[in-house]
């Protein structure tokens, strides 16, 4: 009987055919399974030398290639509580990350030269120590609640939270997710997704590793190397930014989509508008799915009979309900362990009798589908990727020119939403200058547009009613 570890299962496939393929890569060459666990043998003896050692976290900002999963697979085997970080984020965003994990072990880009370096081409200090190192590697021995994982989530308030992911956790939704959308070792993913976060490292390779699945592996969405790479796929997992410049491209259609199984959407809401284009011209659907950094896939649509509009119905061994207050509220093995040294926050964000409070609103139908008509906090969702305005607020409010400031999300029809941001200025009769941005917050949180306004909606205690500028788009 294999243990609790991760790695077992994901690597089972390592051990009885070495030799199948799991990575085709963008040049064309292949690793197998087998080559894969060697490497991250490699790479966890390379660790040991660096004084890495069992229960340390290691936080990661790193390009994706396949020696980023190998690292990942590397931290399962050897205990070590693996951190990805967007690789977007900025020297001092990191700082922050790597203070909050109370860890001296950071894995950058050979560019970024910070602390240990590993590059797509196994490149960098770390690579290239791990090339001389054993191909054998014991694999830890932990129990199911033990840590695998911390990824960096927020509340309302942009304060920075740790989410531990446990074993357990993340072997559950890999093998409910493989259960709902029917994969079977005959499957190929096209792989467009960044791996520094829960949709493509956890929900994108788990369910396909288990079951000793290919993938073809791109360092980033692009609709050229997309359409190119299709042909070879039975799986495209994306974002809706994705589906809508594929169906902005004539050659994204029925015939190039004929021998498609699968097409998956989540991190921010599809449109029912682009679900009918889709439909319409590739006769294909695509199955969106619901999920958070804390509780992994929640529910997911039925492939080939979704529901547009909702996000379907709850996965294996996940209890939903809605609250008297209409908040989405889960319970079940997928759920996290605890916020990282945040009692308190943690206990929060349970209800008293134990059901996790995801800061969704949601409605269930009588087929318990779920439909999801808002989010509790001001989250902004924009191709894909969590934006926090409370951060973006207090850069802002330091700049000289704004007296204060407030963000929000409008709508946008690549993006999902776009960033605006309200700035009521300290003289009000300045010309006003966007500030520059690009050494506090990473690209993608940067407002596309501003508004300068006399004065911020307020309600009779002084809240900010950002509602009332959202409905300003």
């Amino acid at each position: 009987m294999p243990g609790a570890n991760l790695f077992y299962s994901l690597m089972r496939t390592a051990v009885g055919e070495p030799g199948r393929v799991l990575f085709h890569l963008e040049d064309g060459s292949h690793l197998t399974y087998g080559t894969m666990a060697d490497r991250s043998a490699q790479f966890a003896h390379a660790l040991m030398d660096h004084r890495v050692e069992r229960g340390d976290r290691l936080v990661v900002q790193i390009d994706k290639s396949a020696d980023a999963v190998a690292l990942w697979l590397a931290c399962l085997r050897s205990g070590v509580m693996f951190v990805p970080l967007n690789t977007a984020y900025t020297d001092a965003e990191v700082d922050g990350f790597v203070a909050d994990a109370d860890t001296p072990h950071l894995v950058t880009t050979p560019a970024r030269g910070r602390g240990l370096t590993l590059g797509i081409k196994g490149d960098g200090s770390l690579g290239v120590a791990a090339n001389s190192q054993s191909l054998d590697h014991s694999v830890a021995d932990v129990k199911p609640d033990d840590p695998a994982a911390m990824l960096f989530t927020s509340g309302t308030t942009g304060r920075s939270k740790g989410a531990v992911i446990t074993h357990r956790g993340l072997l559950s939704n890999a093998h409910a997710l493989a259960e709902v959308w029917q994969i079977s070792e005959s499957d190929h993913l096209l792989h467009t997704l960044p791996v520094f976060h829960v949709h493509g490292l956890f929900v994108a390779l788990h369910p396909l590793m288990v079951h000793g699945a290919q993938i073809t592996i791109l360092p980033r969405f692009d609709t050229d190397a997309v359409i190119t790479r299709l042909p070879g796929a039975t799986v495209l997992m994306g974002v809706p930014t994705h589906y809508i410049r594929l169906l902005s491209d004539d050659r994204f259609d029925r015939n190039l989509t004929a021998h498609m199984r699968l097409f998956t959407s989540g991190s921010a809401p599809m449109t029912a508008q682009v679900h009918e284009l889709f439909t319409e011209r590739t006769g294909r659907t695509i199955t969106e799915r619901y999920g958070m950094t804390e509780c992994g896939i929640i529910t997911s649509n039925s492939p080939g009979s979704p529901k547009p509009g909702t996000v379907g119905t709850a996965l294996p061994e996940m209890d939903l309900r809605v609250g008297a207050d209409s908040m989405v509220e889960v319970r079940g093995p997928h759920l996290f362990d605890r916020y990282w040294r945040r009692p308190e926050a943690t206990a929060e964000s349970f209800s008293s009798d134990g059901w996790f409070r995801t800061g969704d609103i949601g409605t269930l139908d009588d087929d318990r589908v779920l439909t999801l008509s808002g989010r509790a906090s001001d989250l902004i969702i924009s191709g894909g990727y969590n934006i926090y305005p409370k951060e973006i607020e207090h850069v802002l409010d330091d700049d000289p020119q704004i007296n204060e400031s407030a963000v929000v999300g409008w709508a946008d029809p690549e993006w999902g939403e776009t960033v605006v941001a309200f700035v009521v200025l300290a003289d009000p009769d300045a010309k006003f200058t966007p500030p520059d941005l690009d050494d506090r917050l990473a690209g993608f949180k940067h407002p596309r547009h501003w508004e300068v306004v006399d004065s911020l909606p307020r309600n009779a205690m002084g809240k900010v009613q950002k509602k009332a500028l959202r409905d300003l788009a």
